[in-house]
């Protein structure tokens, strides 16, 4: 992957950079410095006006987010409810992104297993939110998928990638 999309990086209030992964050794959650590093990002100097995540212009649930870069490796739109999908080709060593927009009354649960990787996204029925999380993972998964947990009124896509 390489640099991260501009609008992306100029308009996130938060962008969440979570790293964790499992030992080499014994497969327990270990240190996160030993398994991910994260990725750094440019937080906007705006100031949230709530604690959702940032509507940014263009963006809908009923279209994937666009990838800054890389390769798709699982995606869903207007989707709404609960959903699990297979990462085509495992989770693999280096940077994992996920950007999801949501849209209606609730809290959307994005869980990437097995690393670990879980994130909230509060969701508005005004308009879309959205959000940008990045990893880099150290080792690689053989498999590895994607959960979205959503209320039946939240309708929401995704997009992930490597």
């Amino acid at each position: 992957m390489g640099k991260l999309n501009p609008l992306y990086a100029a308009t996130a209030t938060a962008v969440a950079v979570l790293a964790v992964g499992c030992s080499s050794n014994d497969g327990k959650a270990s240190n996160a410095s030993q398994n991910a590093s994260p990725h750094s990002s440019s937080p906007s100097t705006r100031t949230p006006t709530s604690d959702r995540a940032e509507h940014i212009p263009g963006e809908s649930v009923t279209k994937a987010p666009t990838l800054p870069d890389g390769d798709v490796v699982a995606q869903a739109v207007n989707v709404s409810g609960n959903r699990e999908m297979d990462v085509k080709g495992g989770l693999k060593s280096g940077e994992l992104a996920v950007l999801v927009n949501c849209k209606g009354n609730g809290k959307l649960t994005v869980e990437v297993k097995p690393v670990g990787l879980s994130f909230p996204l509060k969701c508005v029925p005004g308009g879309v939110s959205s959000t940008y999380n990045q990893l880099k993972l150290k080792r690689t998964h053989q498999q590895g998928t994607v959960n979205v947990t959503a209320p039946s009124n939240v309708r929401w896509a995704i997009t992930v990638g490597r």
